[in-house]
């Protein structure tokens, strides 16, 4: 019964001595299946599916190698293999076709297996037909590891692990549902690596037929075109920038501008005679094949369990460990076979070719639609970011030329002026000059200065026509890949229900069927009941998921643990800066204790940058733990689809990152210094911490601090760092794994692994939604602060030069290929864009007007300045305070810390002065300056969204001549059929003449009587004359 289990090689009829045979005869009723004749034949079908030999090549018997061990034939397992093969990986090309070197790879399926767990029960189920798969499944083609060896009949059984048993039965059944849909199987647990086995996966040529007509795959036809070339100097203009840009294209077929097209129609098995099948071998392409094994996977159902099971909930629950389509080769390497991913890597996913174009369409064929749309994006993004970076150079440098000509930040200066300031804290600080801020005032004019109003409305028109550019080269990229036809809302029809969702919902249906039973047990039930029940039981693992539905109230647990948790993380990035603030505020305290007159004059500029690293460090560590929040309760939700989850994760993800990495930022923007009270009456927090002022030159060279840092450190740690670093540690952390599972042979076992054990030790591909968050983040400096920093499109560019190799590197060689996915846009995330875009309208106008001095410069110098200059700016924007009204307490400690006693200290506010009436109270020129800020950002905010909404409607979304070569394929597709019919009904009109001919040809030979017209009949042809079909 042992032997059923085992595998059973094949062996030539020639290499069969006369006691080998009769070894084999001895044993051929044991192992034949049973059932007769017909069950034989069926399992000779199966096997023939599962063979590594075609049929017709195949000229072995299957014997059972069990019964040539026992009679001491056969010394090892791998000796007669070896002895009848020739190198079968070269053949196979290292695991990237079947064993016949025909047949090639299209998904992997991995799962792990225990050598001896089970083994005997498996076995008698089989035998005894317990499942139909059984015998069919065990009978391979090449004996499995660890099972040379029968067992006695007097050893020890090992424990039975009926979970392993489970598990394996679904496999069985699963793998048989998939030879029914037509897919061909090969499986290996020979492999270098313990304990894993690997199913190979093949569809034949009419499951691709069936499946791209099922699909509505567009595929190139017969039919080529011409498309519409400029003409004249646009013409002689793309000639030269075509010469200009030669060396910085990719060394790629096809991506120079085609002028032939190939028309594209879907896939129709009745229309083949339309389609160009020259090379059935490469008509559809190793992404077109993964993509509709994959359909074809998450199609078929495993109905063992009480409901169905597709390969998202066998993954999910163990069953199988990964499923994935193979790389077409290796990357690098001497004697390595040219493919698609060797040149992706040497065109693309290096940092040598950092300044070539893309090869966007190669991406695309490789890796599907989705992803080459994210590089594209990602291509049109950093193109847009050269002219943001060049205005932004200038209008820096533009302030580096003028600020010897500022004249408020010369008076601050100017030493004669001996302004004297209020302390900044209580008690431990002194008054102080205001001369000792000269470096800050002058640095600040750097950012603050009227080429920043500009640079700002050139950035909000800058995100407007990169949204516009991007969606026109969108529908370009949808054109050239023949997606114009296609609707997402197809892919959802077809999208299969999340593991985690039909576990859900099984749960449901036991609670429903449970409290049935209970109800059923006081009322008594008729046959007819019974009956029905039963059919219902029957008919749970047909489709689960079709039948109950998780509804609001079945979710509202989880909404609420998702309202509460987002409101609590939120609350939680408040009180960090609440945290920092406290320590800038306690710090400065300390620091104008010390004795060292540098250090006391740097202290503004050390909590500035202490604080702010601290703030860099707890956003990177907070960004982290809140993608995993967000994933779990996204998780908790059990959205439906994979879509529904991905979008869900994105807004949630999107929103506590967009918190956690701004709220810094806004807080010194529009909050600091903006509720610090006044000398003598100052805020306080907690009631021992006073709030913080801003320089005299304002906040805004703090924000650009502030802004810088984080921005740098995120792009340089998290993005940079993070990717190359951790790969490369879980790869050396792998490696170390393998060299001391086997390290005698680490270095062959290397170099013969198969192509699927190769990729199997690849990081499994986690979506595209870190890499789109990123530059999401990024886009969000750029855009919404940007008045602050100008130089940040700068800093993205040099980033996203990296980025995009950084990126391309890590999808083609530690990745994974991820199955390919059709989309015909970028999806939430250009929303998401449009948004920040809108929202950086209003942001930049709120910096201008309340964070820069520009607006009360412009007040002073039109309402109050004598002779229409900034002279007296300074002077007119402070207040003054006598000392004598300071609180008890609150008054410096060493009042004569400058050499001379004050009485009139001077701090940044429009108050009225200790000598008038109303000491102390807000100014006129408070609401004067107020009214200005307030009218500017209307009036910006206005303006600039008309220009940016003038931008939108200029620039059409369809380009002309995508949108006449559109109308020029529905011709020519209409002129096709129109052709193919006329065709057929030439066909059909000739055919019916040679009948009418036939039929008359005995009329005029030998009996004219009998002819129809003889009768007054019409003829055939005149009967059909001017019919239509």
């Amino acid at each position: 019964m042992e032997d059923t289990a085992r595998e059973e090689p094949a062996m030539e009829e020639t290499a069969l001595d006369p006691l080998l045979a009769e070894a084999a005869g001895a044993v051929a009723g044991e192992g034949a299946p049973p059932g007769g004749p017909r069950a034989q034949a069926a399992t000779m079908r199966v096997n023939e599916k599962y063979s590594t030999l075609p049929a017709e090549d195949r000229s072995v018997h299957i014997i059972n190698i069990c019964a040539i061990e026992d009679i001491g034939y056969l010394p090892s397992e791998g000796t007669l293999l070896n002895s009848l093969s020739v190198d079968p990986d070269a053949t196979c090309r290292y695991g990237l076709y079947f064993r016949d070197g025909r047949r090639k790879v299209d998904y992997i399926l991995v799962y792990h297996h225990k050598r001896s767990s089970g083994s005997r029960t498996l076995a008698r189920r089989a035998q005894h037909g317990d499942t139909p798969f059984g015998a069919r499944s065990l009978k391979q083609d090449h004996p499995l590891p660890g099972k040379g060896a029968p067992l006695d009949a007097g050893s020890a059984e090992p424990p039975v692990d009926y979970h392993e048993d489970d598990k394996r039965f679904r496999r069985e059944e699963y793998e048989g549902n998939l030879l029914d849909a037509g897919l061909e199987l090969e499986r290996d647990e020979d492999t270098k690596i313990h304990g894993v086995g690997f199913v190979k996966i093949h569809a034949p040529w009419n499951v691709l037929c069936r499946e791209a007509e099922f699909l509505k795959l567009k595929m190139p036809t017969k039919k080529m075109y011409h498309i519409n070339e400029t003409r004249g100097l646009l013409k002689k203009i793309n000639s030269v920038l075509q010469k200009i840009t030669d060396p910085i294209q990719p060394k790629v077929a096809d991506h120079r501008p085609q002028t032939m097209k190939i028309l594209s129609y879907p896939f129709s098995r009745e229309k083949q005679h339309l389609f160009d099948l020259s090379d059935k071998d490469s008509f559809f392409d190793s992404k077109t094949r993964s993509t509709i094994v994959y359909e074809i996977l998450k199609r078929t159902t495993c109905t063992k369990a009480k409901y169905s099971m597709g390969i998202t909930s066998l993954l999910a629950n163990g069953v199988y460990a990964a499923a994935y389509p193979l790389h077409d080769g290796d990357y690098e390497g001497e004697n390595v076979e040219f493919n698609d991913r060797k040149l992706l890597y040497e065109e693309w996913a290096r940092y040598g070719v950092f300044y070539k174009y893309q090869p966007i369409d190669l991406v695309r064929k490789y890796f599907g639609e989705k992803i080459g749309l994210y590089f594209a994006w990602l291509g049109v993004y950093t193109q847009m970011l050269i002219p943001a970076s060049v205005v932004g150079i200038i209008v820096f440098l533009y302030g580096c030329a003028t600020m010897d000509e500022n004249i408020p930040s010369m008076e601050m200066c100017d030493q004669s002026y001996n302004i004297t300031m209020c302390p900044l804290c209580d008690k431990t600080c002194s008054y102080w000059k205001m001369s000792s801020a000269c470096a800050t005032a002058r640095a600040s004019h750097l950012f603050d200065n009227p080429a920043t109003v500009f640079f700002s409305v050139f950035m909000a028109l800058w995100a407007a026509t990169f949204m516009e550019h991007w969606k026109r080269k969108q529908m370009r990229l949808n054109y050239r890949w023949d997606l114009t036809g296609f609707e997402e809302e197809e892919e959802a029809v077809k999208d299969h229900p999340r593991a985690e969702y039909e576990a859900r919902v099984l749960e449901k249906s036991l609670k429903k069927e449970s409290k049935n039973k209970e109800k059923r047990r006081h009322i008594p039930e008729d046959s007819t009941n019974k009956w029905k029940q039963r059919v219902k039981t029957a008919m749970a693992g047909v489709k689960l998921t079709d039948k109950v539905k998780l509804t609001w109230k079945d979710r509202f647990p989880a909404y609420l643990t998702n309202m509460v948790s987002i409101i609590f993380m939120i609350a939680v990035t408040f009180a960090i800066v609440l945290g920092v603030i406290i320590y800038r505020i306690s710090t400065a305290a300390a620091l104008a204790m010390n004795s060292s007159p540098s250090v006391r004059s740097n202290i503004r500029v050390t909590v500035t940058a202490t604080a702010v690293i601290i703030n860099l460090v707890v956003i990177i560590l907070l960004d982290e733990v809140y993608g995993c929040i967000a994933r779990w309760l996204t998780k908790i939700e059990v959205p439906k689809t994979e879509k529904s989850f991905e979008e869900r994760l994105i807004f949630k993800a999107f929103l506590l990152k967009f918190v956690n990495s701004y709220t810094p930022i806004f807080y010194v923007a529009f909050f600091k210094g903006r509720f610090v009270g006044r000398p003598g009456d100052y805020v306080y927090i907690f009631h021992s911490f006073r709030m913080e002022e801003c320089a005299p030159g304002g906040c805004l060279m703090e924000l650009c601090i502030q802004l810088s840092i984080i921005m740098l450190g995120k792009q340089l740690i998290q993005n940079n760092l993070f990717e190359i670093g951790i790969p490369k540690m879980k790869k050396f952390i792998r490696y170390l794994r393998l060299k001391r599972q086997s390290p005698a042979h680490h270095e062959e076992s290397v170099k013969r692994r198969q192509r699927y054990e190769v990729d199997y030790n690849l990081e499994p591909f986690a979506g595209l939604t870190p890499e789109y968050m990123e530059m999401i983040i990024q886009f969000g400096f750029v855009t919404l602060f940007v008045a602050s920093f100008p130089l940040a499109p700068l800093f993205a560019l040099l980033n996203n030069i990296i980025e995009i190799r950084l990126d391309a590197k890590k999808f083609v060689t530690e990745l994974r290929r991820p199955v390919a996915v059709r989309a015909k846009d970028i999806g939430i995330w250009y929303n998401i864009l449009r948004g920040i875009g809108k929202l950086a309208v209003i942001i930049n106008a709120f910096v201008i007007s309340f964070t820069s001095d520009f607006i009360p410069r412009l007040v002073y110098m039109y309402m109050y300045s004598k002779d229409g200059t900034m002279h007296g700016f300074v002077n007119h924007t402070l207040s003054s305070f006598n000392v004598s009204d300071f609180q008890n307490g609150t008054a410096p400690s060493d009042p004569l810390d400058l050499g001379y006693e004050v009485q009139i200290c001077r701090y940044k506010d429009y108050r009225e002065p200790p000598w008038s009436e109303n000491k102390y109270d807000i100014s006129k020129d408070f609401w004067a300056v107020l009214a200005a800020r307030l009218a500017f950002v209307i009036v910006f905010q206005n303006l600039v969204m008309f220009m940016s909404d003038f931008v939108d409607w200029v620039i059409p979304d369809i380009p002309k001549d995508i949108s006449q070569q559109i109308h020029k394929e529905k011709v020519l597709m209409v002129e096709l059929f129109m052709r193919e019919e006329q065709d057929k009904q030439h066909l059909l009109v000739t055919w019916m003449e040679k009948q009418r001919q036939k039929d008359e040809a005995p009329c005029n030979h030998h009996n004219p009587k009998a002819c129809p017209d003889s009768l007054g009949s019409p003829a055939p042809s005149q009967a059909y004359h001017g019919g239509v079909l």
